[in-house]
């Protein structure tokens, strides 16, 4: 599982380390796409083809369904991880997360997110604990 927050550099060919307890649970490669938030999701290999299904499984007749599918594939790249524990995100990633020299990497459970940090700071900012408090009470969770 992907947890915690990390603080990760970028070099100038736009390599990024991944945190050493995530590359396990890569096993060698991953998925890139945007996310919903200017940021990027970094997705196993299983947990990216059960999206695809999940997707392709969505009628291609409602215009909803058809850019999803636009948004999740057009921007899709597949990255190894290479011996150093580095990834290569692609220029057009990078461009669309504001991504340069830093990034907050954070565990999302079944994925990744890859975020600016300037980005990732703002999003922290807006989100207090009360209108959090309000905003999660409608999700049903139970343990």
């Amino acid at each position: 599982m992907f947890l915690g927050q990390y603080d990760h550099t970028i070099d100038d060919k736009g390599r990024m380390t991944i945190p050493s307890g995530y590359r396990e649970l890569l096993d060698g490669s991953a998925f890139v796409t945007r996310g919903f938030e200017q940021n990027l999701l970094v997705l196993p290999p299983d947990k990216f083809n059960q999206l695809a299904e999940s997707i392709s499984d969505a009628s291609m007749t409602g215009s909803e369904g058809r850019d999803f599918r636009r948004w999740i594939f057009s921007s899709a790249s597949r990255v190894e991880v290479d011996k150093a524990g580095r990834i290569l995100i692609p220029q057009f990633l990078r461009t669309f997360a504001g991504l340069e020299s830093s990034a907050i990497v954070i565990g999302n459970g079944t994925y990744f997110e890859i975020w600016s940090a300037d980005l990732w700071q703002k999003h922290e900012e807006e989100n207090d604990p009360e209108k959090q408090s309000n905003r999660f009470s409608a999700i049903n969770i139970r343990l």
